[in-house]
């Protein structure tokens, strides 16, 4: 028998101009994910990947919410005082976000009410964060008697610190916009009506711009934590011969001299 959310589109995907755009589509629940979104979010991520036409991935969410974290009440959601299967719904929760982090592409999510919990987690797990002044972000965890998940136990600390993630996240309180921006969980903050212009701009920006010097840019930047000085510098020089090799140098360089605005193609 089908559920009520199998009936609708929970999670929604649209293409256009290199721009993949992706948007959790349960309004009624603000978005909560079910164990279906997650495996749908999961296969929309890996075919980006893959896809040399998609060159900026958008994830977003419908209704004036981003995403109020997985549906602990719903049918689909984890099941309570079930630990074998909490354990996989979580796992499938994590895998999510790792295919999102790990997208060689680069990934902005849109965000406009309210991300906690998980919701956070996928959130952050772009590379680029544009919120509204209404967003609102929680580590909700510890007030649902919960642990983080959806990798935030990893994110949090590298963004704002080992001090403030400890604080957001024991006392998971709600923080806004202009504060989720001052301590770098966010990027941009614009008000409510130039959010759409603000990443469509962007997203556009990302799109026209040379693929493999992004993808190169966005894996040492990522590296960075875990890489020793010497290797990060090795790994330098061993994508900087790449892009040297490829065809988007010699149009950047064309494009220099004949003072025009550079027309990258797919790399």
């Amino acid at each position: 028998m089908e559920t009520e959310d199998a009936l609708v589109e929970t999670v929604r995907v649209a293409r256009s101009g290199g721009v993949v755009t992706v948007t959790l589509n349960r309004p009624e629940r603000k978005n909560a994910l079910t164990r279906a979104m997650i495996e749908q979010l999961r296969s929309t991520f890996d075919a980006a990947a893959h896809r040399v036409e998609d060159r900026v991935l958008v994830l977003t969410g419908e209704g004036g919410d981003f995403c109020s974290g997985a549906d602990l009440s719903g049918a689909d959601g984890p099941a309570v005082g079930d630990p074998a299967s909490s354990l996989d719904w979580v796992r499938a929760l994590g895998d999510v976000a790792l295919s999102l982090r790990r997208l060689s592409k680069p990934t902005i999510a849109k965000l406009d009410g309210v991300a906690v919990g998980a919701g956070l987690g996928l959130a952050i797990a772009c590379d680029l964060v544009v919120a509204s002044t209404r967003a609102r972000l929680s580590m909700i965890f510890t007030q649902r008697a919960l642990s983080p998940d959806c990798a935030t136990s990893w994110l949090l600390p590298r963004l704002v610190g080992s001090a403030k993630a400890k604080e957001l996240a024991f006392f998971g309180e709600l923080v806004d916009a202009e504060t989720a921006q001052r301590i770098g969980l966010v990027n941009r903050v614009v008000a409510a009506e130039e959010l759409d212009a603000q990443v469509a701009s962007w997203a556009a920006r990302l799109a026209e711009g040379p693929s493999l010097a992004l993808a190169t840019t966005k894996a040492l930047l990522d590296a960075a934590w875990t890489t020793p000085l010497a290797e990060a510098i090795e790994r330098e020089a061993e994508c900087q011969a790449a892009n040297l090799a490829g065809a988007d140098v010699q149009e950047a360089i064309a494009a220099f001299c004949e003072k025009r605005s550079p027309r990258f193609g797919a790399s």
